[in-house]
């Protein structure tokens, strides 16, 4: 019984995930076409035939991880109170984590060869929405909307900081992450809640 070959579109998508697992263990220098090629039981002209070597692969691995944690981060501050935006944001980076952590682990641990576009750009783009979000935010109250890219930038950088270390542990529970960093950034040190919670989605 003959086996049944892969479409060209299912072999891209099979050395693109095999690519991601290689870049994510070994990092982009370390990693080789040999290796990519070996797990995925084929030849090495076969990546180059599709990606022209290992950097065009690397592109693409980054290229999609990065739009996917773009699209969800952004989507989750579209809309809804100031809290819910919160804690949909911190929900949404916990959870691409959870579901690519080989993904996330390229995006913050390696340089894009030859790519201007990194983890780090994205973060800046996010520290602007949240900057924006704050300083409305902050004019309704009374506060300075000057300062709210300050607290943007703060706000952003605790979150990722946090995410980063709950990729390596994994525990406790991203909801239980979550409702404690929410916690910190909505109330502040000196008016912690005892038992934090997400409250998004709760009838």
């Amino acid at each position: 019984m003959s086996v049944k070959r892969m479409t060209g579109k299912q072999r891209r998508e099979q050395l693109i995930e095999i690519g991601r697992a290689v870049f994510a263990e070994k990092g982009f220098a370390a990693a080789s076409v040999e290796e990519i090629a070996a797990r995925a039981a084929v030849s090495k002209p076969v990546v180059y035939e599709h990606f022209g070597g290992k950097e065009g692969l690397y592109a693409v691995v980054i290229d999609r991880d990065m739009q996917a944690l773009e699209q969800t981060i952004t989507g989750s501050l579209a809309s809804g109170s100031y809290r819910d935006r919160i804690e949909r944001a911190v929900m949404a980076l916990l959870t691409f984590i959870e579901e690519h952590p080989d993904g996330f682990q390229i995006l913050v641990r390696d340089m894009t060869p030859g790519k201007n576009r990194t983890y780090s750009t994205l973060l800046n783009d996010i520290v602007a929405q949240v900057s924006h979000i704050l300083g409305k935010a902050f004019e309704k109250s009374g506060y300075e909307p000057e300062s709210a890219v300050l607290y943007g930038q703060s706000l952003v950088g605790m979150i990722s900081g946090t995410a980063q270390w709950w990729l390596d542990v994994r525990e406790p529970s991203k909801e239980v992450v979550a409702s404690h960093i929410v916690n910190l950034c909505w109330n502040g040190l000196a008016h912690l809640e005892t038992s934090p919670k997400i409250t998004v989605g709760e009838q």
